[in-house]
């Protein structure tokens, strides 16, 4: 093998990086790391996008998940050469991650039967329930199988005509690849995983398909009717995969996909694509038990790596795993950053209008400074100010819809502080009220890393995040880069776990079934984040107070938050 490479332009022309691209509620990036340094972020590239809410289903089309990734690779090639001067034809191992759970599914021909129906969806409500009873464990409305189990229970046409389902990261990595795979991460949230196999738990797929076959015909005459799906659920799901298994080879027809102009070798090893969440536990070291991280964005969520199995079933809390297949409590969220960006937008326009006739430009990022900095002036409880961040319908809350609101009583302090905290303390309330539900399970958090975008304004989000849990919220300096990166980090992973695999190159063999020859936590703690600065905030008493006398009356203002559901 030839040593590493000692620049930037060398590391990209022979092809020493690897490259994870991540498909974000709001944007799809792309981001380039070399493999002698993977802490070295060498180029990066995005395409902004958004949900489409069509026939009370939130959406996006296939044709804006390719434009999207086109424009973000075409935008990565463009970093890479203006800051080094070279263009990528190929990188030494790529990584595709997305939105975790929500519904594709195909026919035999590989045609798309209904539009993508994302996590955001909270249609499942009955799937939910008869599937949480039947398998004892909690499934979430977002969930593929929830998703796929609500429309046998609606006999939609497609159904009798479903050949296989898979996630968007699935998804995009079939096209790229040629191969039906998933990581362990994104196929939690797909179905029950069993961690000592590291593949679906097969007795719960064996009751799902019993409660297939046995499905009654809607005259409700109690005789059995063909069941609505064909094939088994084991066929329809894509098969599993660990971090550091090989997933399969970009094609030429994948290179094109990618890279309409052609410049993109095809040969590319890739490895399992995963979910958002397990990229945010793999960009902040957080696989082991006891470690736990916040990932915010359009939803937030918090996932703790667990010990032992929890004594309870709670609707507030999923397990899932790690991308090496441990267990995890997840607190997931709906809602997140979204509504406090739109306020932040209106300030925004409101500094624009109020700008000198000099016509002097006003950042929007200096504009979120400002406002979360004006948060610390705000009083602890936020001056009797609540911020509901609703925008869509929230589980954990008990909401099927969402409705933004902002509600105060006349004797609350209407500052800008006061307003800015109360945004930023409803971004985390559903979290906390999940976590206090983990925390009365008695599990124990040595650790908790953040990240997402909330966090690059140094020590306002964080400090209030650690308030919110009471437990320390550290940061790395790579925490702005996320769930990218982080996917580009198992891309490296998979690379070094068969790292001469293939004579005189770092390629990765072909084989699905090979296994790493390294543990993911090792590998994070020893090669990516031993020497990685994390700044650490230790929660404020007087936040941890002040946010608890706020998630009280949150938690009683949700009444008012259902009554503007049903009445807007």
């Amino acid at each position: 093998m030839s040593e590493p490479a000692t620049t930037p332009a060398e590391a990209i022309l022979s092809g020493r990086t690897s490259l994870g691209i991540e498909l974000g509620s709001t944007r799809i990036k792309a981001c380039l790391i070399a493999d002698d340094d993977p802490t070295q972020v060498l180029a990066v590239g995005s395409h902004d996008w958004e949900n489409e809410f069509v026939d009370r289903v939130w959406t996006y089309s296939l044709d804006s998940v390719w434009t999207g990734l086109q424009q973000a690779f075409a935008a990565l090639v463009t970093d890479a050469e203006t800051r080094h001067g070279v263009r990528p034809d190929t990188v030494g191992a790529l990584g595709i991650s997305a939105m975790m759970h929500g519904y594709l599914a195909f026919d035999a021909d590989g045609e798309l039967l209904v539009p993508f129906r994302t996590w955001r969806n909270t249609s499942t409500g009955q799937a939910s329930t008869e599937l949480t009873e039947l398998f004892g464990l909690n499934i979430p409305l977002r969930w593929s199988i929830a998703h796929l189990h609500q429309a046998v229970l609606d006999a939609e046409p497609h159904v009798s005509r479903i050949h296989s389902i898979t996630t968007l990261a699935g998804y995009v990595h079939e096209r790229l690849t040629g191969r039906h795979v998933i990581g362990i991460g994104d196929a939690s949230g797909m179905f029950p995983i069993d961690s000592s196999t590291h593949d679906y738990d097969a007795e719960l797929v064996a009751r799902y398909d019993a409660l297939s076959a046995s499905r009654t015909d809607a005259s409700g005459s109690g005789t059995t009717t063909a069941p609505a799906l064909t094939r088994p659920l084991a066929a329809l799901l894509p098969q599993v995969l660990v971090a550091g298994q090989p997933a399969g080879e970009l094609t030429p027809e994948g290179a094109a996909l990618l890279d309409p102009t052609g410049t993109l070798r095809p040969g590319i090893p890739l490895c399992p694509p995963e979910g958002d969440a397990g990229t945010g536990m793999v960009a902040t070291a957080s696989v082991a038990p006891r470690t736990g991280n916040v990932s915010a964005g359009t939803s937030i969520f918090a996932m703790i790596v667990l010990e032992r199995p929890l004594a309870e079933v709670h609707h507030e809390l999923d397990l899932v795993t790690t991308p090496a297949g441990d267990p995890v409590a997840m607190v997931h969220c709906n809602n997140g950053a979204s509504e406090i960006a739109a306020w932040a937008g209106l300030f925004t326009r409101f500094a624009q209008q109020s700008a000198p006739a000099s016509g002097s430009a006003v950042d929007s990022d200096a504009v979120f400074d400002v406002l979360f900095r004006e948060a610390l002036e705000g009083e602890a409880d936020a001056g009797g100010l609540l911020a509901y961040n609703h925008l869509a319908g929230e589980p954990i809350a008990g909401l099927d819809e969402g409705r933004p609101l902002v509600v105060r009583t006349p004797d609350s302090r209407l500052t800008l502080g006061n307003f800015m905290r109360a945004q930023l303390y409803g971004v985390f309330g559903t979290l906390a009220l999940g976590m206090r539900v983990l925390h009365g399970e008695g599990v124990a958090i040595d650790s908790m890393f953040a990240h997402g975008g909330m966090f690059r304004t140094a020590g306002v989000a964080q400090r209030f995040l650690a308030g919110a849990l009471d437990a320390p919220v550290s940061v790395a300096a790579t925490a702005s880069e996320g769930g990218p990166w982080g996917i580009a980090v198992l891309a490296a992973f998979a690379s070094a776990s068969h790292a001469g695999a293939t004579e005189g190159s770092a390629t990765l063999p072909a084989a699905t079934n090979t296994a790493p020859t390294q543990d993911l936590g090792t590998y994070l703690r020893e090669r990516i984040f031993a020497d990685a600065p994390f700044d650490t905030t230790a929660p404020d008493p007087a936040d941890v107070a002040g946010f608890a006398t706020y998630l009280e009356r949150y938690r009683a203002g949700l009444s008012v938050e259902r009554a503007a559901v049903e009445s807007l």
